[in-house]
C-alpha cells in the first residue's frame, strides 16, 4: 500500500531522514475547506478503506527497488534500507465515525505518529477519503430530494471514471442512501442488493411471436403448461378494447419480447415500455402479458421508462394500471411499481416533486457517479503539530490558513435535538458539558466571541487505529448506511436544505 503516494512525499521523507527528524512526533488533520455542492454538509466516507491501507502500509523489496530508480542517484543507500523497515505500528488515528455528517474545517480524521510516516500517509488517505465522501454526499442529496419512500438504484458502471471509480461509486452511494446497484461486482464484493431486467436491445431483437421459444409456462400452483403467446394475444384484445386503442398499433416484436421474458422470469417480469410508443404499444403489451401471468398465478414486478416526460407519463401509466386492475378485478395491478431512468439529475427530481408523479423507483447513473456539479471534494491533509509545538500555515490566501494544535472535536445540540455548532478545542482544554455556558469564537468571525449553552455535547472522534491494528470494531456497510441516514435526519431543516442552506458554525 505504501507506493500509493506522490513522489514529493518520498522526497520530503528523505529530507526528514537526512535531518535526523524523521522520528519526531507529529500530527496531521484531514478536512475540507468548503462544503460541497453549495450545501452545508458532507458525509464522511472512506474511513474503513483508509484503515485497511494503514494496516497494509509497508514498502516491499520491489517498491524499494523502484524508488531507487526514480530518486536521485545521490540518495543515501541507508535511506532505502530504512524504508524497508517502515510500517504504521506507531501511528494512531482518531476519526469521526464513517457515515457521519461532517462540516467544513472540522477534521474528519487525525493522524499521529513519527513525522516521516505521517507525511507519507497524506496522499494515500486523501485518495481513499476524497471521492468516497464526495459521492456519498452526492447520493445523500439525491436521497433527500427523492424522499424516504422512493427506491433509488445506482446504475453508473458504464459512465464512471474507470472500474475503481465505478466500484467506489456503488459502495459509497449505498452509504449515501441508495437502495441497490446494477453493478454485479459491487454486489459480490460488498453485499449491496443488485437489480436489473432488460434493455431496449432485448425488445428490439424480436420481430414476431413466432420467435418465442419456449412458448409454454405451467401455472404457479401446478397443472398443464399453457401457451403464453396465445394467452397474451387474447388479453391484448381485451386491454385494447378497454383503452380504446387499436390492437394493430401494438408492436408484435415488443409483445414477443415481453412474452419471452415473462416465460423466462415469470416471478420477476418487468416491462420496458418506451422502445416504440408507450401509450399505443408498450403499455398495452405489458398489461396483456402481466394479465396473462396473473391468470397463471404470477405477479409482475414493475414497468420502466427511459425517455420522455417521465413524471407525466408515470401519471398516465398509473391511471391505465388502475383502470385495468378495476376492470379485470386484479387489485394489485394498480400498484405495480413504476421505475424511471434517463440521465436523471437533481433538477429532474425537483421537477418530479413540482409536477407530481407516480414514480416508485429511480435509476441514476452519470449525474451520481461523476458528480458533475463538483468533481472533487477538495479534502486537504495538514500538519498541525511537530515535536509538541503547534504548526500554523500563514498565507496570503486567508482560506488556506490552518488551525494549529491537536484538537478534540465536539458536536453541540440544541433542545430540539439538532446539532447547531461543532466545537474545536485544544486537547488539554477541559471538556464542555451540557447546560454549561461556553465562550466561543466562530470561524470566519474570529475577532468576536459568542456565548452558547448546549443541551447535549457529543465528542465526535473515536480512536480507530493504534499499534498497527484497527482497535475499534468497524460497522458493516448497512450499519454505516443507517448511521448516515440518522445523521442527516438529525440536521435542522435550515442546515439540511440543498439550496442556500443556513451556514453551519464551527
Amino acid at each position: 500500500m505504501a507506493p500509493l503516494a506522490d513522489l514529493y512525499q518520498v522526497s520530503m521523507a528523505y529530507g526528514h531522514w537526512r535531518a535526523g527528524r524523521h522520528r519526531a512526533p507529529a500530527a496531521a488533520e484531514l478536512f475540507f475547506r468548503r462544503p460541497p455542492f453549495r450545501g452545508s454538509f458532507a458525509l464522511g466516507a472512506g474511513l474503513a478503506e483508509g484503515l485497511r491501507g494503514l494496516r497494509a502500509f509497508r514498502f516491499s523489496a520491489a517498491d524499494v527497488a523502484y524508488l531507487r530508480s526514480v530518486l536521485p542517484s545521490t540518495t543515501d543507500d541507508a535511506f532505502f534500507d530504512y524504508l524497508a523497515t517502515l510500517d504504521a505500528s506507531e501511528v494512531t488515528v482518531t476519526a469521526i465515525p464513517e457515515g457521519s455528517v461532517v462540516f467544513a474545517r472540522v477534521p474528519f480524521l487525525q493522524v499521529k505518529g513519527p513525522l516521516l510516516v505521517v507525511q507519507l500517509l497524506e496522499t494515500t488517505l486523501l485518495c481513499l477519503v476524497n471521492y468516497a465522501s464526495l459521492v456519498a454526499t452526492n447520493a445523500a442529496r439525491f436521497r433527500l430530494l427523492a424522499g424516504p419512500d422512493v427506491k433509488l438504484m445506482e446504475m453508473g458502471l458504464r459512465r464512471a471514471q474507470g472500474p475503481d471509480g465505478a466500484l467506489s461509486a456503488s459502495k459509497y452511494s449505498y452509504i449515501g442512501g441508495f437502495d441497490c446497484t446494477s453493478n454485479i461486482l459491487a454486489g459480490k464484493l460488498y453485499g449491496i442488493p443488485v437489480r436489473g431486467t432488460i434493455a431496449h436491445s432485448f425488445v428490439m431483437s424480436f420481430r414476431s411471436l413466432e420467435e418465442v421459444q419456449p412458448r409454454e409456462l405451467p401455472p404457479r400452483d401446478g397443472g398443464d403448461p399453457v401457451d403464453v403467446p396465445a394467452l397474451a394475444l387474447s388479453w391484448l384484445q381485451q386491454v385494447c378494447d378497454l383503452l380504446q386503442t387499436p390492437p394493430g398499433k401494438a408492436n408484435q416484436g415488443e409483445l414477443a419480447a415481453f412474452v419471452s421474458y415473462a416465460i423466462t422470469f415469470p416471478c420477476d417480469f418487468q416491462g420496458l415500455l418506451d422502445t416504440y410508443c408507450v401509450r399505443r404499444s408498450g403499455l398495452p403489451n405489458f398489461c396483456a402479458v402481466a394479465l396473462a401471468l396473473h391468470q397463471l398465478g404470477y405477479q409482475a414486478i414493475g414497468v420502466r421508462l427511459d425517455s420522455g416526460d417521465l413524471a407525466q407519463q408515470s401519471k398516465e401509466i398509473r391511471r391505465v394500471l388502475r383502470a385495468c386492475g378495476a376492470h379485470f378485478q386484479v387489485p394489485w395491478f394498480g400498484t405495480i411499481p413504476i421505475a424511471v431512468s434517463n440521465d436523471i439529475s437533481e433538477q429532474s427530481l425537483e421537477e418530479f416533486t413540482r409536477e407530481g408523479s407516480e414514480i416508485d423507483m429511480i435509476g441514476i447513473g452519470t449525474n451520481l457517479v461523476t458528480c458533475p456539479l463538483q468533481p472533487s471534494l477538495g479534502c486537504v491533509y495538514k500538519l498541525v503539530e511537530v515535536n509538541g509545538s503547534p504548526c500554523l500555515k500563514l498565507t496570503e490566501d486567508e482560506e488556506k490558513m490552518t488551525i494549529p494544535g491537536m484538537k478534540t472535536i465536539y458536536r453541540l445540540y440544541d433542545a430540539a435535538g439538532h446539532p447547531f455548532m461543532d466545537l474545536m478545542a485544544l486537547e488539554e482544554e477541559p471538556s464542555p458539558s451540557a447546560g454549561q455556558e461556553l465562550v466561543i469564537r466562530v470561524l470566519g468571525q474570529l475577532g468576536e466571541t459568542t456565548k452558547v449553552i448546549p443541551s447535549t455535547v457529543e465528542p465526535l472522534h473515536r480512536t480507530y487505529f493504534r499499534d498497527g491494528q484497527v482497535c475499534e470494531p468497524l460497522p458493516s456497510l448497512p450499519e454505516v448506511r443507517t448511521h448516515a441516514q440518522v445523521s442527516l435526519n438529525l440536521l435542522s431543516p435550515a442546515h439540511r436544505r440543498l439550496h442556500e442552506p443556513q451556514p453551519y458554525p464551527v
